[in-house]
């Protein structure tokens, strides 16, 4: 940090189980990617390549080692997995992990159709080879799950071997744990927290009043992902309480 400040909340050490900041890449070019490392590196803990973005990014190799060596690691977005499942190339997804060096993959089922049984025998299957993140809600907003549902598939995922599970909400934070508005379902978040640690879900929150919601619910060292490469700064300053919608959160009374 440039200067001293008291009364700020302690945050968690890079590298991170804790307070994970994902951040959403959905094209970068490799200028753009260097220019973030620049400003935000110390503030990120992992990347995601926005859903199948990867199959069409020029210059995978590249951006894959630029990011490598600022010590960011990457996973391919959850599409992607759909996209190989639903076409019966899991096998050749699981050999696409090993040819780009993938240390972390996402397991999902928001697009299409997928008996639970299966969705967790992926995660076992890819937990003996890479760190799993297993997505839990659908990309149709017109799919409503109840809370109920949301924590028995976490609660399965998590005992089928995911590192977190990640609370839907795509890009836009509009289905999935948010309303159409990006309004918070309240409810569900605090239900799912009654039955699952809060240390063991990353929740998708890429709009600023999601981001203040959370961190004034479970504090500094919430995880939260899809987050704008451009919004990671000021998502730190959220989590400090140096930003006026947290600025009186950390004070002492």
């Amino acid at each position: 940090m440039n200067y001293t400040l008291t009364q700020l909340p302690e945050r968690t050490a890079k590298p991170r189980s804790n307070g994970i900041t994902m951040v959403m890449d959905k094209g970068l070019s490799l200028r753009e990617v260097e220019d973030f490392i620049s400003t935000s590196a110390n503030h990120a803990d992992i990347i995601k390549l926005g859903w199948a973005t990867s199959f069409v990014t020029p210059k995978l190799d590249e951006k894959l080692a630029i990011y490598r060596e600022a010590g960011l690691p990457v996973y391919f977005g959850g599409t992607l997995f759909e996209a190989f499942v639903v076409r019966g190339q899991f096998d050749e997804y699981r050999k696409l992990l090993d040819r780009y060096n993938m240390q972390y993959a996402e397991v999902s089922d928001g697009s299409l159709e997928m008996d639970q049984d299966q969705k967790c025998e992926y995660i076992r299957q890819l937990a003996t080879q890479v760190t799993v993140l297993s997505e839990v809600g659908s990309k149709d907003e017109a799919k409503i799950i109840p809370p109920y549902k949301w924590i028995q598939l976490m609660k399965a995922e998590l005992q089928a071997g995911a590192w977190k599970v990640i609370g839907e909400a795509r890009e836009g934070g509009t289905v999935g744990l948010f309303r159409a508005s990006g309004e918070v379902r309240q409810g569900l978040v605090e239900e799912i927290l009654t039955q699952i640690p809060f240390e063991s879900i990353l929740w998708e929150a890429p709009q600023k009043e999601q981001q203040v919601w959370f961190v004034k619910l479970l504090g500094a060292n919430v995880n939260l992902g899809n987050i704008a490469p451009s919004e990671v700064i000021p998502l730190e300053t959220i989590r400090l309480g140096l930003r006026g919608d947290t600025f009186s959160d950390f004070l002492d009374k």
